[in-house]
């Protein structure tokens, strides 16, 4: 389609790669504007230096690269507020991909502004979430931004044709990048995730090569780990004692995790775009965070505050997962979720064993466990066995009305 020639400077998500480097030269020559790169360390566990390198070669200005470490703000403002709702989508997914869309978002966002850019661009495809959940965050921040997302705009068709607009404009192809890629990964602090290719088929147990972030279970240790996370309400802070920022903290649970076998998951699920994908996760830390998280709510969270929470969850993570992390919904979730977790706070005990999790020990001085009113022993509570009578009698009267009429219809 031809372009918007109005395009003056434009903001690209920029990870230094080879599609994002042949955005980049397709962004100048097709729209003839400067083109400014963002590339952010979430903890993707990659050198971020040659993609400054790559970006001069392709003519950036010094001034318009930004390499950002937003590890810490990761992990303090999207990971764990999320975690604090236990969220998961479909049942298990910890939206480690989700989740860092909005930060990055927000960063090109705040560069867009600082550079005076009228237009943002992402590497993202048209048949998945990543574009609905940048643009959505775009937009939500700058109403008026223009967003520019090559894979809808250009004619490229093939790998081949790709390959060959790289050539033809000096672009750097590594030699594992000429032919198919096995499958695609995404990672960050959180996780890691891969998806298509040979992990097309839904039938096709994943190759083990594939998984990079954990050992396979059967080759974890055969002695458990076992361990203490402190929380402060909702949060980690220190594990074994020892006080560590976010993202340190996330870090060593991954490790442990990693060590264990922890955190794998293969999982068919459904795109907010309307089709349904197939990928193999890996979330070590978040895994451990999820249950030791519980493992603390369990004895500090009232019943109703909990299970309200539940009932809460997949629609907050739902609008995670859909890219709607600014929507004024997921706000109020939030205020609700963060005011639930005032007095959240303690200590629990894990062990990790061959790829499971267990809370084994919990504790803390918001406990609401009483151990009084559930001891076996008599004598020893003001509860009165005798009130429970009433109790279930009050809450079987609409069942016994119904036995009743029913009885009288037969």
């Amino acid at each position: 389609m031809a372009a918007d020639q109005s395009v003056n400077k434009v903001v690209l998500a920029y990870s230094g790669g080879l599609d994002t480097s042949i955005i980049l030269k397709w962004l100048q020559q097709t729209y003839g504007c400067e083109v400014v790169t963002f590339t952010a360390d979430l903890g993707q566990g990659e050198e971020l230096g040659p993609a400054r390198d790559k970006a001069l070669l392709l003519g950036v200005k010094p001034e318009n690269i930004f390499i950002e470490d937003l590890r810490e703000t990761f992990v303090r403002d999207y990971v764990f507020p999320m975690f604090r709702a236990n969220t998961v989508y479909e049942g298990q997914y910890l939206l480690g991909t989700s989740i860092a869309r909005p930060l990055i978002a927000k960063a090109q966002i705040d560069i867009a502004r600082k550079v005076g850019a009228d237009a943002v661009s992402h590497g993202s495809t048209g048949k998945g979430n990543d574009q609905i959940r940048y643009e959505v965050s775009y937009y939500a921040l700058e109403p008026d931004i223009r967003v520019i997302a090559p894979w809808r705009e250009w004619e490229f068709k093939s790998r081949e044709a790709l390959l060959a607009f790289a050539e033809a404009h000096q672009i750097p192809i590594a030699k594992d990048k000429r032919g198919e890629a096995p499958f695609s990964v995404d990672a960050n602090l959180l996780h890691s995730s891969s998806e298509g290719k040979v992990l097309e088929d839904p039938d096709a147990e994943a190759p083990e090569f594939v998984h990079m972030r954990t050992i396979a279970p059967e080759d974890a240790p055969d002695k458990p780990t076992v361990f203490t996370m402190d929380f402060e309400r909702g949060d980690p802070v220190a594990i074994d004692g020892e006080a560590l920022s976010p993202a340190a903290l996330l870090t060593k649970l991954n490790q442990l995790g990693h060590d264990n076998g922890i955190g794998r998951l293969d999982l068919v699920e459904n795109r907010f775009i309307g089709m349904k994908s197939r990928g193999v996760y890996e979330t070590p830390g978040g895994t451990i965070l999820l249950a030791a998280h519980r493992g603390i709510e369990s004895i500090t969270l009232d019943r109703g505050a909990m299970h309200l929470k539940d009932e809460l969850m997949p629609k907050y993570a739902e609008l995670i997962y859909n890219g709607f992390w600014f929507s004024p919904e997921r706000e109020m979730l939030q205020a609700a979720i963060d005011h639930s977790q005032a007095q959240v706070s303690g200590r629990v005990r894990v062990k990790l064993y061959k790829g499971a999790v267990s809370i084994v020990g919990r504790s803390s001085p918001q406990s609401l466990y009483d151990q009084d009113l559930v001891t076996f022993e008599e004598g020893q509570s003001a509860y009165d066995h005798r009130d429970a009578a009433g109790f279930i009698k009050l809450n079987a009267l609409r069942l016994r009305v119904k036995a009743r009429r029913d009885a009288r219809s037969r």
